[in-house]
C-alpha cells in the first residue's frame, strides 16, 4: 500500500507498507522533509512496524513521538502528518489529481441563492451526479452570513444591518458570522467527495483543503498561513476563515471567505462582536484583527480571483464548468422552502 500527504505549508510525506494478519508490516517512510538525526527515520519506521491496521492517526502520531530520539528535529512535517498519511494509505485515499474537476464562476445571485447552491451542489457531488467543483461566488447584495449554530440575537445587530444595507442569512455549515459586503469579499466553495479527505482528522482536512489558496496568496506576495482551526492569516492580520459541512451521502462542502476590502467601523455596527470572543486573539478591536487583500497587494479583486483560478487549475487540471438549469431550479426551490424562511434564520434565536 502507498500513501502520500502534502503537509499544508510544509513538505510531502510518503509511506509504503504491507498488511499481514491485521498488522502493518514492511513500513517505510519517505519524503522531501528534513529530519535530524538520520537515525530518527529508523526510529519512526520501527515505531509503526507491527501496529494494528485499526490504529487511528492520533495513536500512530503518539507512537512516533515516543520513539523519536531526544532532540530530534522534524522540519516540514510532524508526527501528526505521519499518522495522517498512514491512515490515507490504509484506506487508499485519492489525491487532487485522481478526480476530474470543474471550476465555476458565474453570474451574481442573492446571498440566499449562494447558500442554496452550496447545499445543492454538495449533494450532487455526494450522489455522483456532479464532478468535484470549485465555485467562486458572486452576489448581488451585501449580507451577514451567520453559522448554522449561532444565535441570531447574539451575533447580529438588526438595526445596524438594516441601516448599512445588509441582509441576514444563515448557512448550513458551522463557524462564525461573516460580513460579506458586495464586491469586498472573495468567497469560494469546494464540493468534494469524502474520499478526498479520507484518513484525515477533521482539523487536518481544513488545512488540506485550503492549502491551494495559501499557494495562490503567496504567489501574489502575501505570506499566508493556516491558523487552526479555520483561519487564513498573514503576518499583519487575519485574511479570512473557512467552514465545512459533511452530508450523509458523502458530499463535503468546504467554503471560505477572504476579505478583499473592509470597513471596520461598519463591521462593529453590524456584528455584535464582544470582548470575550476576541480575548484570545490578542486584540480588542475586530477592525484591527482583519487585514484585507486590497491594502496588502493593491491588486484588483478580479486579478486576485484570476490568480486563485490559475493556481487551482495547475494543482488539479480542472476544466471550466457551469451550473446547470436544473441545479439552479433546485436551488431556487430550496431558497423558498428553507433559506428565505424565518424558521431557518431563527432556528437558534
Amino acid at each position: 500500500m502507498h500513501g502520500e500527504y502534502k503537509v499544508p505549508g510544509g513538505k510531502l510525506v510518503v509511506v509504503d507498507l504491507e498488511v499481514q494478519d491485521g498488522l502493518i508490516r514492511d513500513f517505510r517512510l519517505a519524503g522531501d522533509f528534513f529530519l535530524e538525526p538520520d537515525t530518527a527515520l529508523e526510529a519512526i519506521n520501527a515505531a509503526i512496524e507491527g501496529m494494528p491496521v485499526e490504529a487511528d492517526a492520533s495513536t500512530i502520531a503518539a507512537a512516533v513521538r515516543t520513539a523519536l530520539p531526544e532532540g530530534a528535529q522534524l522540519l516540514g512535517f510532524s508526527p501528526d502528518s505521519v499518522g495522517t498519511v498512514v491512515r490515507r494509505a490504509l484506506v487508499t485515499a485519492p489525491g487532487w489529481r485522481d478526480f476530474d474537476w470543474e471550476i465555476v464562476h458565474e453570474k451574481a445571485v442573492s446571498p440566499r441563492m449562494n447558500l442554496a447552491l452550496d447545499e445543492v451542489l454538495t449533494s450532487r457531488v455526494g450522489e455522483g451526479r456532479r464532478r468535484p467543483t470549485l465555485r467562486i461566488w458572486e452576489w448581488d447584495e451585501s449580507a451577514v452570513v451567520i453559522g448554522s449554530f449561532q444565535s441570531y440575537r447574539n451575533e447580529v445587530d438588526p438595526e445596524g444591518a438594516a441601516r448599512h444595507g445588509f441582509d441576514v442569512v444563515r448557512r448550513i455549515s458551522g463557524g462564525g458570522a461573516m460580513m460579506m459586503a458586495a464586491g469586498q469579499i472573495i468567497t469560494y466553495s469546494l464540493y468534494v467527495p469524502a474520499s478526498l479527505v479520507q484518513g484525515m482528522t477533521f482539523a487536518d482536512s481544513y488545512a488540506f483543503l485550503d492549502d491551494w489558496v495559501l499557494q495562490a496568496l503567496r504567489s501574489i506576495g502575501i505570506e499566508a498561513t493556516y491558523q487552526p482551526l479555520n483561519d487564513i492569516a498573514s503576518p499583519t492580520g487575519k485574511i479570512g476563515g473557512a467552514a465545512q459541512k459533511r452530508l450523509a451521502n458523502g458530499g463535503v462542502l468546504h467554503h471560505a471567505t477572504i476579505s478583499y476590502d473592509i470597513d471596520g467601523q461598519v463591521m462593529t455596527e453590524v456584528l455584535r462582536i464582544g470582548r470575550e470572543k476576541l480575548s484570545d486573539k490578542g486584540t480588542t478591536s475586530a477592525a484591527k484583527r482583519v487585514d484585507p487583500l486590497r491594502t496588502q497587494t493593491g491588486m484588483e479583486r478580479s486579478e486576485i480571483i484570476s490568480r486563485f483560478i490559475a493556481t487551482f487549475r495547475a494543482l488539479t487540471g480542472a476544466e471550466d464548468g457551469r451550473i446547470t438549469p436544473d441545479e439552479y431550479a433546485d436551488a431556487e426551490a430550496l431558497v423558498e422552502s428553507k433559506f428565505a424562511t424565518d424558521a431557518w434564520l431563527h432556528r437558534v434565536p
